[in-house]
């Protein structure tokens, strides 16, 4: 198989486990564990649009609510930290 299908293979599998959990880029390449998490964001990010469009446009709503809730995370986890220190 040439290497372009083995690539688009390979964002198609990542998209799909990122929308289908609503996952971070860290837990698609966690669990895929077959590149990092940056060659996960630079798939979905900029190889995903030109194979899929409309796949794209859902992982980028994904992405978006992760954003958002970002800070909320990071906010509970310095919290937690915090607790276990008193």
């Amino acid at each position: 198989m040439p290497k372009k299908y083995v690539i688009e293979d390979r964002v198609l599998r990542e998209a799909s486990y990122l929308i289908e959990n609503e996952a971070t880029i860290r837990a698609t390449a966690l669990a895929l564990n077959e590149v990092s998490k940056s060659t996960v964001y630079k798939d979905l990010a900029h190889l995903l649009p030109t194979i899929s469009l409309g796949l794209y446009n859902q992982v980028k709503t994904v992405l978006e609510k992760n954003k958002k809730e970002r800070a909320m995370r990071g906010g509970m986890a310095t919290q937690k930290k915090y607790a276990k220190n008193t």
